[in-house]
């Protein structure tokens, strides 16, 4: 399995006051869990929302809250943890410590850090709507802009009064996909990725149609790790309830025809295809135009098939890397590697689907088989596998591109 997207990445976290400051207690786990090593910086007025203690518990590390500490001090305490800062995040930054970074102060142990440190800086806001469109605050951002801070939201949503707007915190696994994007080698820099995901939902009448347990996880969080390694991405997803991957361009459609036509006005200018979709093989031959009412006797459908997405991209003269997923309940292997040569597939990821994986499901199991080899990915984090398949990919990728050289 690949490493971490944030490995041995030495994060100093920021928190300054504001109620978005119990979500920097997860997001200190989940960027734990990408991998980093992370300190925590309180301001004083965050320290009155959550306590040291809870950051110390879920970081592993002394946090630091006060400029004054006489005995981190003495070995000029902020200094060292300037140096020691490969990245620093401020999550969340209230208006009023943006305005103390844009210009300069040093005031505090959060702000001394951040000015006397040379690691990238990366600010996810979070305040009300009305504080994030005053035109001092948006001055401001475009101020820490300028010098190359990167600005991770704000997200727009329901705030802890009872308003919506933008001005919302990132929700943490959001901040560790941008901070992801932002950091480490890019094998895919340069690509451009398309990724089918979710179901494609066949009407029978205005009320009902024919579906299936598809959530689109795997295939958003294939988008996810793409954008992660570089790739530029473009995501067809069917009727899905999922948030859209940071940098990740998003298109949706409902019926198995709807995706082929937006895949294939997208396969020219992409060089590799993910069909992650669970794609229905029938739709009904007609829709009826009104709800169809109980009659007493069977309801018959005719069913006519749908067209085959990825096989129909396998076919093309000048085509992407092709891969496609199989997802069966029985003798899967044998399933993929059929698929694989009749539908002339670069790669298959073979899953079993039910009982609680696969479908529905925040962690999978794959088997990923192409023409000379296959490889077994145990059950991971969704995210993790996305990672491990495109490693795979880019590795043959890289060896079709040097028996062609």
């Amino acid at each position: 399995m690949p490493s971490p997207p944030l490995a041995k990445l030495r994060i100093l976290l920021g928190v300054s006051g504001g109620i978005a400051a119990y979500k920097a207690a997860e997001l200190v786990r989940r960027l734990r869990d990408a991998g980093a090593v992370v300190r925590v910086v309180l301001t004083a007025n965050a320290a009155r929302f959550v306590t040291p203690l809870t950051f110390q518990a879920l970081s592993g590390q002394p946090v630091r809250s006060g400029l004054w500490d006489e005995s981190a001090e003495a070995a000029l305490g902020h200094i060292e943890l300037a140096r020691w800062a490969q990245r620093i995040l401020v999550a969340p930054a209230s208006a009023n410590t943006l305005a103390r970074l844009a210009h300069g102060m040093a005031d505090d142990l959060l702000a001394t850090v951040c000015l006397a440190s040379t690691a990238p800086l990366a600010i996810a806001p979070a305040m009300n709507l009305r504080m994030w469109a005053h035109a001092a605050t948006q001055a401001n951002v475009e101020t820490l802009r300028s010098r190359g801070v990167a600005i991770l939201g704000p997200a727009d949503g329901p705030m802890a009064e009872p308003e919506s707007g933008p001005g919302r915190l990132l929700e943490p696994e959001r901040i560790v996909a941008a901070l992801a994007a932002l950091h480490g080698p890019k094998p895919l820099a340069g690509r451009r990725v398309l990724v089918s995901a979710g179901p494609t939902c066949e009407d029978i009448d205005p009320v009902r149609f024919i579906g299936n347990r598809s959530s689109g996880r795997m295939g958003f969080a294939i988008a996810r790790a793409a954008v992660e390694q570089g790739a530029t991405v473009h995501l067809v997803a069917g009727p899905v309830h999922l948030p859209t991957p940071a940098g990740v361009a998003r298109e949706d459609v409902r019926s198995a025809r709807a995706m082929r036509d937006a895949v294939m006005r997208q396969i020219p200018q992409c060089d590799i295809f993910i069909a992650a979709a669970a794609v229905g093989d029938y739709r009904p031959t007609e829709i009826a135009a009104h709800k169809l009412k109980k009659s007493g006797k069977a309801l018959v459908l005719e069913l006519t098939e749908n067209p085959d997405i990825v096989a129909q991209v396998a076919a093309l003269k000048k085509r992407p890397f092709v891969a496609g997923f199989a997802a069966e309940t029985q003798n899967v292997e044998k399933h993929a590697r059929t698929k694989l040569v009749r539908k002339g597939l670069d790669l298959i990821a073979a899953n079993r689907v039910g009982n609680g994986v696969g479908f529905d499901a925040d962690d999978n199991e794959l088997t990923l088989i192409w023409p000379g080899g296959e490889e077994h990915l145990p059950r991971a984090d969704k995210l993790q596998l996305a990672h491990a398949l495109l490693a795979r990919i880019g590795a043959l990728r890289a060896k079709s591109a040097k028996r062609r050289r």
